[in-house]
């Protein structure tokens, strides 16, 4: 298969025939560049300026796809049109050929052709002058300056500036390319911060909904189902409460909206509170001082998540929470009691588990969550592996809890066949991010 040449560009060609043209007119007009009498013209004929212009014209095409070759054969025409009486649309055409050569050449090729059309030039000049003794001889310097030296510069000045609009262009690209990654990280950074925020505010109501509702289904008893509901209905206020508070948290506000409290440690004694109400035999044993506002939230949301999933796959038994302070972080543990393959009282898609650890690794801390043959002893200063959130736990016993009435003790004696589920946490106690 034959091997396929670039097409000349066109305005190439434009300027090979509109030099050609060009000198063949002034060749006609009888206008050369010297005289008859010069004794550097060697071939008298007429007609013999024509043929380095047309070899120099014939170059023109070459000037972007070839311009060293174009520039070589310029070179050689040029030579030729010296001993001719001339023509100045060759010279011309040359010019052109030097600037091109450097303006579209190789790095290598717009370095050199600079040095040595100026090396050139000053020899040239020097040169001649100092063998003949005659200052007109520096006429040759300037010359050369004219058709080899002036282009070839001009050509390496507009190249640079062509090479640093070009890379200005690359850098304003990449810019843009790392500002819309930017962009999207934090985009979905927020909208990861948005459904952790909505899943462990209205997780915990629906799921004691759904439970209390299925017991409340399955009940004959008129005064436990109206306990049932009543439960139901304070879980759906709350979680509207909830909601509303987190659409607040996402519209524009316009000066309306009273800024929403952030849940703090001070809030974990209701939350365990509302465990009772819900059924679950929860207590709790907090020792800590005074903790940084991102701990507070992250802690808070972690006992919220444990708490309701402790609701939706806990068997019977006593769920202890319990916070501590200790080498300068916040250790939490919940645990709570479960039985090996039993299925769960409410769906759940996993995403608590997620979310307590992204919130953990977020602050810096560390999280673990299994059995307790698992998890082991409370941690030491190193805390748990980072990040390690072990198979989700069995869930609890097929039948419904029962709803618990007003002063009603919910039963603390665990199943025999019962385990212990563990969630640990272990936060820094300083400033970090409040998702």
């Amino acid at each position: 298969m034959p091997l396929a040449l670039p097409r000349p560009h066109r305005d190439d060609l434009r300027i090979a025939v509109g030099g050609l043209l060009s000198g063949v007119l002034l060749w006609a007009l009888g206008i050369h560049t010297r005289v008859p009498s010069d004794p550097l013209v060697l071939w008298h004929a007429p007609w013999a300026p024509l043929v380095p212009l047309a070899v120099t014209a014939a170059c023109e095409p070459l000037r972007r796809i070839r311009p060293r070759l174009g520039l070589l054969l310029g070179t050689l025409a040029l030579t030729l049109d010296t001993v001719t009486l001339g023509n100045v649309v060759t010279i011309v055409l040359y010019t052109d050929l030097m600037y091109a050569a450097v303006l579209y050449g190789g790095p290598g090729t717009a370095r050199r052709i600079p040095w040595i059309t100026g090396m050139l030039t000053v020899v040239g000049g020097v040169v001649p002058a100092a063998l003949w003794r005659n200052p007109q001889a520096l006429l040759i310097g300037v010359g050369v300056g004219v058709v080899a030296f002036a282009p070839a510069a001009t050509g390496w000045v507009v190249r640079n500036h062509r090479d640093a609009a070009e890379a200005a262009r690359l850098r304003a690209e990449q810019t843009a390319l790392l500002a819309e990654m930017d962009r999207e990280q934090a985009v979905t950074a927020e909208r990861a911060r948005m459904a952790r925020e909505l899943h462990d505010m209205v997780a915990n109501h629906l799921s004691a909904i759904a439970i209390h509702s299925t017991a409340a289904l399955s009940l004959d008893d008129p005064e436990t189902s109206r306990d049932a509901l009543g439960v139901i209905r304070e879980n759906s206020v709350e979680g509207l409460a909830e909601m509303r508070r987190l659409i607040g948290l996402l519209r524009d506000s316009s000066g309306d909206l009273e800024p929403a409290a952030t849940p703090t440690l001070d809030g974990i004694p209701d939350l365990v509170e509302g465990a009772r109400a819900n059924g679950l035999d929860a207590t709790l044993d907090a020792e800590h001082g005074p903790v940084p506002a991102p701990v507070e939230l992250a802690a808070y949301r972690i006992v919220q998540e444990s708490l309701t999933n402790a609701l939706k796959h806990a068997a019977e038994g006593p769920v202890h929470v319990r916070l501590r302070e200790r080498d300068g972080s916040l250790r939490i543990r919940v645990t709570s009691p479960y039985r090996p393959g039993d299925t769960p009282r409410a769906p759940g898609s996993g995403a608590g588990l997620t979310g307590m650890q992204e919130r953990a690794a977020l602050l810096g801390g560390t999280f673990e969550a299994g059995p307790e043959a698992t998890t082991g002893a409370e941690p030491g200063p190193t805390g748990p592996a980072p990040g390690t959130v072990h198979a989700p736990r069995p869930a609890p016993a097929p039948e419904p809890r029962r709803a618990p009435g007003p002063g009603t003790t919910p039963a603390s004696a665990p199943a025999p066949d019962a385990a212990l589920w563990t969630v640990r946490a272990s936060l820094p106690l300083t400033d970090g991010d409040p998702a």
